[in-house]
């Protein structure tokens, strides 16, 4: 929930209160302003007393509207509640207005509009009626966008206007809230990739927790320890309570890698090749945390994620990668060499991967990502198959580029426009090669 804050509309506000008031005269008003003073003049010429009566009248009625709106003692305070704060491209959040009254005096007719970025449809305008002092009103509006990204939403207009539609005067909520699009998600199907071990339960690595849980070697007791962990043959060698050691299983690792570059993608738009690998990823990334991974989000500039690429863990870090996923654009570099330094090294669990186009040197900088992984997995997508359409003289130059990645243990699924990720997800399940069988991974995919 976000609070616009009151608005007060009264003479205090701004300095130069007639220039103020007459800046608001509208169309009607500038016109019977016009047509007054043109009256007067031709009634001076003339020597007509009724036509500068007339004229006085038009002239007046205009500028009495403007001072007493502009001195009219107004208080109005705006909220705003966006609901739900995150969501997916092409899903709706809601927002909802209120407007409370909290002068003395009842308000005239207000008219409500919100500032919206235009990819989230048209500005919201609401027409509310006079609203008693200490009363209030609510309205609401849906907001939707096909496109992920960050998007503002405010500052809140407040326009008033005179009974008789001569003056408007605005008053803009300094408050705003952001509307953060996720790309698109979609459910995978529970498989075994190759070279996964499980997020939870047996075959994973081991690791022994930090002081004051469980030490490499049996520790002075310490308050809170368990009584049950008692070590009686050292506390007896040592003459004072010790704790023995334990261990803590360690969750499994997985990196998902995203090429971002710029030159191994071609067009835009919600259909794109580069929007299909991000909403993939993000797919990829919710899965394998529902799994129990411990999951780093990769790009090609090193580590994408807050905290410079380092594992998370908690449904907040998952939230935070989703957040980075959302504003995620094409990067400058032309090469995968700083995602490649962005791996420690050493076993690091699985590698899933959704790449674009790669030339011979890239290729090889991917190849040499498997020796730091148990199992990789990779998704390709052709750019020109993507523009152009898969042709046999394209399918034929993918598998060229792709023959060191399988050489090198890689599982690779082709991906085609229009493809489905969960059936490609099972495909790369099926079809994965066993870690360390030194074979070639999946090359289907191409029909």
């Amino acid at each position: 929930m976000a609070g616009a804050g009151p608005a007060a509309m009264d003479g205090s506000e701004g300095k130069g209160g007639v220039r103020a008031a007459l800046g608001g005269l509208t169309t009607r008003g500038r016109s019977f302003l016009a047509a007054g003073i043109a009256a007067a003049v031709c009634a001076y010429a003339l020597g007509q007393g009724d036509l500068l009566r007339v004229g006085l009248l038009l002239a007046v009625l205009p500028l009495v509207c403007a001072t007493v709106l502009y001195r009219t003692r107004y208080r109005v305070a705006g909220t705003r509640r966006l609901s739900p704060s995150r969501v997916p491209a092409g899903s709706e959040a809601r927002v909802r207005l209120r407007m409370d009254n909290v002068s003395r005096l009842p308000t005239g007719l207000l008219m409500l509009q919100d500032r919206v970025p235009y990819v989230l449809g048209p500005r919201p305008r609401f027409v509310l009626d006079r609203v008693e002092a200490g009363g209030r009103r609510e309205v609401s509006y849906r907001v939707r966008s096909d496109l992920r990204g960050r998007y503002p939403l405010g500052p809140l207009q407040l326009r008033l206007s005179d009974p008789f539609g001569m003056c408007e005067l605005t008053r803009s909520f300094s408050a705003y809230d952001t509307l953060v699009v996720v790309p698109r998600t979609e459910p995978l199907p529970p498989v075994r990739l190759a070279g996964e071990t499980s997020g939870r339960g047996e075959g994973r690595q081991r690791s022994l927790a930090l002081a004051g849980e469980d030490d490499v070697i049996p520790r002075g007791y310490r308050y809170g320890d368990d009584l049950r962990r008692v070590h009686w043959r050292s506390t007896a060698r040592y003459g004072e309570l010790m704790v023995r050691r334990e261990e803590q299983p360690q969750r499994a690792r997985c990196t998902v890698l995203l090429d971002t570059r710029r030159v191994a993608y071609r067009g835009t738009g919600p259909d794109s090749a580069f929007e299909w690998a991000v909403s993939g990823a993000a797919s990829t990334l919710v899965h394998m945390l529902e799994r129990g991974f411990s999951v780093q989000l990769l790009t090609d500039v090193g580590g994408a994620a807050p905290g410079g690429g380092a594992t998370h863990d908690s449904a907040e870090a998952a939230g935070l990668m989703m957040d980075t996923l959302a504003v995620v654009e094409h990067s400058d570099g032309g090469g995968l060499s700083r995602a490649y330094d962005g791996l420690r090294g050493g076993d690091e669990g699985l590698l899933i991967a959704f790449l674009g186009d790669l030339d011979e040197a890239q290729a090889a900088v991917a190849a040499r990502m498997r020796q730091r992984s148990s199992g990789a997995v990779a998704f390709f997508l052709d750019a020109t198959a993507w523009v152009n359409g898969a042709s046999p003289a394209t399918r034929e130059a993918s598998e060229r580029r792709l023959r060191p990645l399988r050489e090198s243990g890689w599982t690779v699924v082709p991906v085609e426009p229009g493809a489905e990720l969960p059936v490609l997800w099972q495909q790369a399940g099926r079809h994965g090669t066993p870690a360390g069988s030194g074979t070639a991974g999946f090359s289907g995919g191409w029909s």
